[in-house]
């Protein structure tokens, strides 16, 4: 099942909420996807986590955690699928859902350079913000989805294969009982 795949990657979830800095989190949700492999939670954390992923606000980790929360699903997963936005994808990735914006509110994309002050930001910061915001929502949806439905169907895909693959071998056994 994916559920033995996914564990391969994945910390021990209980070994870790023994650690005392970590005990609150037990006392937070009460739905059982929260920490758990299933189908539903884990296709679920994919959306939340590259949602987030394309959010350009800081604490996407504390968004990513509460729409867990709040949707049940899976808290590792969906934490670590934030991290698609690195200091190494970021940039691409805002300049490209920048563009996008642009394109949507029909605004001509601008040319910039950041600098990090109270007159960059209320000057060119908020000329920026609309369409990096139009086209990060609507890249995230759009690809969020995508790995929502992924995840379904090769959930779905493996656990077929692996119940086709029982029945062979079942199939087989009895076929060597038979004389």
């Amino acid at each position: 099942m994916p559920r033995k795949i996914i564990h391969r990657f994945l910390p021990d979830i209980g070994k870790l909420l023994q650690r005392p800095s970590l005990r609150w989190i037990n006392s937070l949700s009460h739905d059982p996807n929260f920490l758990h492999l299933n189908r539903h939670s884990v296709s679920l954390a994919v959306f939340v986590g590259i949602f987030c992923a394309f959010m350009p606000v800081p604490g996407q980790t504390l968004l990513a955690a509460f729409m867990c929360f709040r949707l049940g699903a899976n808290l590792p997963i969906g934490i670590i699928l934030i991290w698609i936005s690195n200091p190494l994808t970021i940039p691409p990735m805002f300049y490209l859902t920048h563009q996008l914006g642009s394109f949507l509110l029909d605004s001509d994309p601008i040319e910039f350079t950041v600098t990090l002050s109270w007159d960059w930001f209320s000057n060119i910061g908020s000329a920026i913000l609309l369409p990096l915001l139009a086209g990060s929502l609507l890249s995230g949806i759009i690809l969020a989805s995508a790995g929502y439905f992924a995840v379904r169907a090769l959930w779905r895909w493996k656990v077929i294969k692996n119940w086709e693959a029982r029945k062979d071998a079942r199939l087989a056994e009895q076929s060597r009982q038979k004389p």
